[in-house]
Parts: C-alpha cells; sequence; structure tokens
C-alpha cells in the first residue's frame, strides 16, 4: 500500500474560518491511481449523492392539546454557506445573531397548514409572512390559536394563527429576544402571552477597541473548581458587555390584539413564566460575576416571583456562579434548582435542595429534597418527598398525585414514587426500580395532557388510573405500546401493541380512555404517516399520506442481524444491501459506522435498540450514501463499553472496542457479505474517536473515516463522554484512549472532517488539526478537511455536497480497489496491545 504525505495550506491569517482543503505534496508508489484533489473550493458528489442530498423532508407535526387538529411544519432543505457566513457573536456558550437578537444557528420551518381530525380537511394558513421562518411554535392551553416566532430581517417577531379562520397576524414587531431561553409563553387564559422584549432604549451594541487596554486576568483563590471543556466562552470585558446588551430583555404582556405592556424592571431575565392561574410569573434573571470558564448555565441568577404587574413578591434564592460543583456526573449545586410551578394547581411553586452539599462523594441516605411553596409565599417551603439520589423529573396529576423520579449515574438506577403532595401524614410508593440501560423493562411514559393549568397526568375519571405510552423494546426489536396503569394495584394491562410487519408509534391519546390514538406507522418499504387509530372498533384511518423521499432507492434491502462478542457479549447491528444485490452474487466492499455506548451491567448490553420494520430513510449524513455507489453497510453495530462493580467502562475501553470491531466484521465476512480487504469504519464525534482508536490498535480495517473527533482526551482533562474521573485520578486511562499517543500505529489510510465553528463540549477544531500534525509526523496516510462556519453537525447545502465527495472520492480510492494489505488476519492486535 503505497502512503500520501499530506500538508494543508494556510489559505488566510484566520485559517479557522476557511476552507483548509489539503495540499499539494504527494509521495506515491509509481503504479498509484491518479489522487485525490487538494483544489480549495467545494467538490460536487455523484448525481446519486446529490439527489440524497437534495430529498425533501418529511414535514413535522404538532397535536392541539385537545387532540381536535395537527399542524404540519414543512421543514426546509439544506441551506447555503452564505447563510452560515453571516455574522454570529459566540459568548458564554450561546451563538447570537446580532442583526436579529436571536440564536444563530436554530432550525426554522417554512410553510405551516393545519389538519382538521374529525375529517382530516386540511386549511392553509393565509397571511403568514413570505418567506417564513418560524420557530418556538406553542399552542395555547385551549388549542384555539398557535403562537411563534419569525425571523425578520430586523428582528425577531411574535405572531399568532386563528386555528378555526386559518388566518395569521403580527402580534409584536422584531423586538422579541430570543436570544437565550424560550422567548415566550402563553398565559391560561390562551388570551395573552408573556414574552421577553428588547428595551426601546437598550442603546447600540459595545464595540471592541483597537487596541487592548490591558491584559485578560484570571485568578483562582484555592477553591477546587474543575469544568469539562466548553467552547465560546465569554474572553474578556468586551465579550461581558456584549453578552449584557444582548440579553437584556424587559418583561411584557401581550393581548391577542397587538397590545404591549411592559412590566417590573429590566434586567438580563433568562426566564419569565406565568403560574397556571396568570396571577404570578416566575422571573429568572442573570447577574454578575460572569466566568471566562463555564457558559451561561452556571452564571449567578436570581429566581424572583413577580405579581401580574411586575410588582416583586418573594425572592426564592440568589444563587451564585456554578464553577464549584463537586466532580461527578451524580454532583450538582448547592441550594434550590429545578424551581417550576406545579401543574394543575393555583399558584405553587415546586423544587429541590440537594441534602448532601451536592457532593456525590458524601455519604447521605437522603441525596435531594423535594419542597412546595405555595401563594401567598409567606410560609416555610413543605418538604413532599426525600429521595435517596437525584431529582430527575416531577408529573403532576389534577388532584392529590404526582409522580416523582430519581436517578444515580453511578449504578443507572432509576425508581418513580407516587406521592400525594397535598397530604402531609402520607408516604412515597415506589412505583418503579430499574436500571436505566434495560430497555426491556421501561415501563415506558405517563401520558399527559395540556389543560389551562398545565401539563397534567391523563388519568381515568375516577383518577386511580394512567396511561402509558413506550417503545417496547424487545427481543425482537421495538413494538410500541399504550398501556393502562392501575394505581391502587400497580398493575399494568396492554390496550394495544405494534404488529408486524409495520412500526407504529403512538404520539396521543384521542379522549380520556384512550379509545382512539393518533398514531405514526411505517414499514420497511412505507415511509412514515399518521393515522388514528380507532381501538374500540379496531378501524384505522389515515391523516396524512406522505411519499417516498427517496424512490430512486426503494429496493435497498435492509436486515437487523445478531452475532456474539468473543466474551459472549450478544451485539446487533442493521445491515443494508444496495438495490438489486443479492448475498449470492458475492462480498461487497462495506463501510460500518458506528457509536460505542458505556454500559454497567452486560446482560443488557446486547439488548435490541431498533425495528426490522422501521422505514430504511436514506440520509446523507451516516454511512448509508454508500448504498448509492454500489457498497454494502453495516450501519450501528452496537460496540458496548462495559464495567462491572468497581470497575469503570473505560478501564477496559480498548479492548473491548477492538473485539466489538472484530466480532463486527467476522459476523460479516462469515455471512459472504463483506470483502476482508474492502472493509471500512467511520463514525461522527464520538464515532471518530472510536474509528482512530480502531486503526489505532487493530488491522480490522482498509481504512477510517473520522469526523468531528476529539483526539487528544489530555485535553479534555475533566472527563468527557460518560468518563467522570479526571486525567490527574486515571491518567493511564486517558493515554491508552487517547489516539493522538498512538498516532505512530496507524498504518491505515485516515480521512478527518471537521467544521471549523465546533461548539460541541470537548471536539474543539484543534483535535482534528494536531491529531493531522501527529500523523503527518509519522508519515502515515491522512487528509484534513476544515469545513468552513460549520459547527458540530453540517448545515450548508455546499458543505453537505462536499462531504460526500471526500468520502465516496477516499472510499474508492483506498478501500474499493482492494490491494493486499500488509497484515489481512481478520480480528489481529499488534503485538502488545
Amino acid at each position: 500500500m503505497h502512503r500520501i504525505r499530506l500538508t494543508h495550506i494556510d489559505l488566510t491569517p484566520h485559517p479557522r474560518y476557511l476552507l483548509l482543503l489539503l495540499a499539494a505534496s504527494f509521495v506515491a508508489a509509481a503504479d498509484a491511481q491518479p489522487q485525490m484533489s487538494t483544489e480549495a473550493s467545494y467538490k460536487t458528489p455523484s448525481p446519486e449523492l446529490v439527489a440524497l442530498a437534495d430529498a425533501p423532508n418529511t414535514p413535522l407535526i404538532s397535536v392541539s392539546p385537545v387532540h381536535d387538529h395537527i399542524v404540519l411544519l414543512e421543514v426546509p432543505s439544506l441551506g447555503t454557506i452564505s447563510d452560515l457566513a453571516q455574522p454570529e457573536l459566540r459568548i458564554a456558550g450561546l451563538r447570537i445573531n446580532p442583526r436579529t437578537n436571536g440564536p444563530s444557528r436554530d432550525r426554522y420551518y417554512t410553510g405551516l397548514t393545519i389538519r382538521r381530525l374529525s375529517d382530516i380537511d386540511e386549511l392553509r394558513v393565509a397571511g403568514l409572512p413570505t418567506p417564513l421562518y418560524l420557530g418556538n411554535l406553542s399552542w395555547s392551553p385551549d388549542g384555539t390559536w398557535i403562537a411563534f416566532t419569525h425571523e425578520a430581517d430586523d428582528g425577531i417577531e411574535l405572531w399568532v394563527v386563528e386555528i378555526k379562520q386559518g388566518t395569521a397576524r403580527r402580534l409584536v414587531g422584531p423586538r422579541v429576544n430570543a436570544s437565550y431561553g424560550r422567548p415566550f409563553v402563553w398565559n391560561h387564559d390562551s388570551r395573552t402571552l408573556v414574552a421577553r422584549v428588547v428595551p426601546e432604549d437598550r442603546g447600540p451594541a459595545p464595540e471592541r477597541a483597537a487596541v487592548p487596554v490591558g491584559p485578560v486576568i484570571q485568578q483562582s483563590l484555592g477553591r477546587e473548581a474543575q469544568a469539562r471543556t466548553y467552547q465560546d466562552l465569554l474572553t474578556d470585558e468586551t465579550d461581558e458587555a456584549l453578552f449584557e446588551h444582548y440579553l437584556n430583555a424587559r418583561v411584557a404582556v401581550v393581548e391577542l390584539d397587538g397590545s404591549l405592556e411592559e412590566i417590573g424592571s429590566g434586567g438580563l431575565i433568562s426566564r419569565a413564566e406565568p403560574s397556571p392561574d396568570g396571577a404570578f410569573l416566575l422571573v429568572e434573571t442573570l447577574h454578575r460575576p460572569f466566568s471566562y470558564t463555564v457558559p451561561v448555565r452556571r452564571f449567578p441568577r436570581r429566581i424572583e416571583v413577580w405579581a401580574r404587574d411586575g410588582t416583586g413578591v418573594k425572592t426564592i434564592a440568589d444563587l451564585p456562579l456554578g464553577d464549584e460543583i463537586a466532580p461527578g456526573f451524580d454532583s450538582v449545586a448547592p441550594g434550590p434548582r429545578a424551581v417550576g410551578w406545579r401543574d394543575g394547581n393555583a399558584a405553587t411553586l415546586h423544587w429541590v435542595e440537594a441534602q448532601d452539599g451536592g457532593d456525590a462523594r458524601v455519604d447521605s441516605l437522603v441525596r435531594d429534597r423535594m419542597l412546595l411553596l405555595a401563594a401567598p409565599f409567606e410560609d416555610k417551603p413543605r418538604p413532599v418527598a426525600n429521595l435517596g439520589s437525584r431529582f430527575q423529573d416531577v408529573q403532576w396529576g389534577a388532584g392529590n398525585l404526582a409522580l416523582v423520579s430519581e436517578y444515580w449515574r453511578r449504578d443507572r438506577q432509576t425508581r418513580t414514587w407516587v406521592i400525594q403532595p397535598d397530604s402531609d401524614n402520607s408516604s412515597p410508593v415506589l412505583l418503579w426500580s430499574r436500571s436505566s440501560e434495560d430497555r426491556y423493562r421501561n415501563p415506558g411514559r405517563p401520558v399527559t395532557n395540556r389543560t389551562d393549568r398545565g401539563s397534567v397526568l391523563t388519568t381515568s375519571e375516577d383518577g386511580a388510573t394512567l396511561f402509558l405510552i413506550g417503545q417496547g423494546a424487545s427481543p425482537d426489536g421495538n413494538r410500541p405500546f399504550v398501556d393502562k396503569l392501575d394505581l391502587r394495584s400497580g398493575e399494568t394491562s396492554r390496550l394495544w401493541r405494534s404488529e408486524a410487519p409495520y412500526y407504529e408509534m403512538p404520539i396521543a391519546l384521542l379522549d380520556g380512555e384512550a379509545n382512539s390514538i393518533l398514531t405514526r406507522r411505517e414499514s420497511a418499504d412505507k415511509p412514515p404517516n399518521y393515522f388514528v387509530r380507532n381501538l374500540a372498533n379496531d378501524t384505522l384511518e389515515q391523516v396524512t399520506n406522505f411519499p417516498h423521499p427517496t424512490p430512486q432507492l426503494a429496493g435497498v434491502t435492509r436486515e437487523l442481524v445478531r452475532y456474539g462478542r468473543a466474551d459472549g457479549v450478544q451485539l446487533t447491528g442493521t445491515l443494508y444491501l444496495p438495490t438489486g444485490h443479492n448475498e449470492s452474487d458475492g462480498p461487497l466492499p462495506m463501510l460500518m459506522w458506528a457509536y460505542p455506548i458505556e454500559f454497567k451491567d452486560a446482560s443488557f448490553a446486547g439488548q435490541v435498540q431498533d425495528s426490522p420494520y422501521e422505514f430504511t430513510r436514506m440520509s446523507y449524513w451516516g454511512a448509508l450514501p454508500m448504498l448509492t455507489q454500489g457498497w454494502a453497510v453495516l450501519d450501528d453495530p452496537k460496540l458496548p463499553i462495559i464495567g462491572e462493580g468497581n470497575k469503570e467502562p473505560n478501564d477496559g475501553y480498548r479492548e473491548q472496542l477492538v473485539a466489538g470491531a472484530a466480532a463486527a466484521v467476522k459476523a460479516m465476512v462469515d455471512r459472504g457479505v463483506a470483502d476482508p480487504d474492502r472493509i471500512a469504519i467511520g463514525g461522527h464525534s464520538y464515532g471518530a474517536f472510536m474509528t482512530a482508536n480502531l486503526l489505532a490498535h487493530s488491522d480490522l480495517f482498509r481504512a477510517g473515516i473520522a469526523r468531528s473527533g476529539a483526539y487528544n482526551r489530555t485535553l479534555t482533562p475533566f472527563g468527557f463522554q460518560s468518563e467522570e474521573r479526571s486525567f490527574w485520578k486515571a491518567p493511564e486511562v486517558y493515554f491508552a484512549m487517547s489516539p493522538f499517543m498512538h498516532a505512530e500505529k496507524v498504518d491505515e489510510p485516515i480521512l478527518m472532517i471537521h467544521g471549523v465553528a465546533d461548539n460541541n463540549s470537548g471536539t474543539f477544531p484543534v483535535q482534528s488539526e494536531r491529531f493531522f500534525a501527529a500523523l503527518q509526523g509519522h508519515g502515515a496516510s491522512a487528509r484534513l478537511v476544515m469545513l468552513p462556519h460549520e459547527s458540530h453537525g453540517y448545515r450548508a447545502r455546499e458543505s453537505i455536497l462536499h462531504m460526500l465527495w471526500e468520502q465516496s472520492e477516499f472510499l474508492q480510492y483506498h478501500v474499493e480497489r482492494g490491494q493486499a494489505r500488509s497484515k489481512t488476519t481478520v480480528g489481529s492486535e499488534e503485538p502488545g496491545e
């Protein structure tokens, strides 16, 4: 195998903002085929791949709170690189469009239609802005209105649609502050909304001085303040001033006639939520001191209750900067957290407080305590539940009923309790207890119903029965269901379950007794559509008729395959074969695309997580595009990393990773669908990290594709992915897992792609740049592509098409020719590994 040595061209003094396609220096064998292009311009792949990227998106739906209408939302096609190149402010973990005072990278909908479920009649809405950039869609509690934000040229607007009339109109001009948090909330009366607006007297944004006035200084005062690696943080005083400028907001009460009343004082208001009865507001305001090491969600904040006119009623907490939280996933900040209104009640607050100081390392029988405080907020908070692990969630019933869930990350145990929040002498009753890794025992989620007092549990008339909707994981694949749960006995009875050859997922109960349900139904060759299923008379009525998005690929075959790892752990993956190919035709080049998952219990690692009856949608994002080039694909072969008992999963990361990959390769080769000399591995993010490790520590694959990964774990020293130990606690683990430390062992070609504006924690673009430099320094065959303006996921059409071109050309160049390798033993590891 010849080697290609590549260097990248510095096109500009600011290389992070331009495409760093690779260089011009190739050292190749004399018989090498024509090299891949290194011209610094966007490339277009084959017509089949272009068609895949341009395939229409299936609309999304939103169901009315009273279940009489659905809204269809048109998902736009890929945007352009010019869209991403617009001015963007990256501060405090946020990305703000300074032109609109809203998020710079939000996804928008470009069309809206209404469909009545009683007769499936469709109504196109009149009066919508053109072009439409719709976000933050929200139904009024009574289901008669829809509110949404629209991104105009000069700001974010607030619009409403009257369902019966099918007409839209603007309520608030381009003043909505959508820079952080929910920009508006419906009031209980379905006639008013509470919104955050930009102050009219805010003035111009601060400008960065051309010449610095001094150094940027940070100081540690001897207190432990461990934080994971975050991107887009504040860097200096100008960033702080910009942060205060763009998050500055006023709370406004907006009527449906467009009248607006500003209330209370302005500030960095991140939340303004009315109580269920509309008499009060829960308001959160950020304040100094800010941090250069943690994002906005950990900044100091004051949590208050305001009266309807903006007068301050009660300060619930003034929380300090959260940069000194104890290490560990189960540690939290001390003080009130998860503060919110109790749904189904007039005006009662709930929150939890850690009883162990928030430090998971401290032994404590009670970790969290849940408290209630009712209006007029003058009494002491009343405890309603003591939890042995961390609070996870609460669902309120309309009466004296609530479900409280807790979770402990270290042992993956989750418990759900039934409590009577209005009774002082009642004890919580355990409803469910299981490992979060055990998908087969997942009871489903309790169904809730939106009312004028918030979202409450859907119950039978006597309040003794709940309804559950679940994925229905099983050894035969996912089979979604609807169950009834008797709270008195704790027993469940099945009302309905998805049956082969369909995968049918319940979306909403259309009546109080689950006699009629809205479902999304699909099969391996039929795209998802929505149906009304009547359980009483066993009828099915189709609501939508979305076409096949890629009919040219309808002949692709799909199969859930099972195989075992050498240590007995059972694994699965999804095998795809291109249109017209039969297994008897012989082996094909194959691309495997994976993402490792950590487990604490080996018995759960092999549980099936897919359904053989789900629709085969061809996305441009993973490995499936190679089906258009005549390749076989093994998608999502499970690569569990298991650490039982006192062991952590990553203690055996490399060995288990290679063993899982070897099992997948052997299964595909033994079956005869893959040529052992023409198998590539690929992945995105943690899958890229996996790819680099497999190339360094095994000879299973001919080449690898690694997108937006992290390769040197010493650059994420306070934990990464599911690893909560710091580098100083487990240096040998960080070293062993970092492919950067083993760059000299990578002897197969690798394609690395990374967005230069990646904002994902840990996957800084420099990770790919430094790993490429290490590979280049050891003479490896490597190619680095830096996509301008792209974040962790790529969005511009030019970027997506170029990504597909790079992947296709790379795999055809390095893998499809099938040259003999120096090491061909399937499953072999390098000596000493």
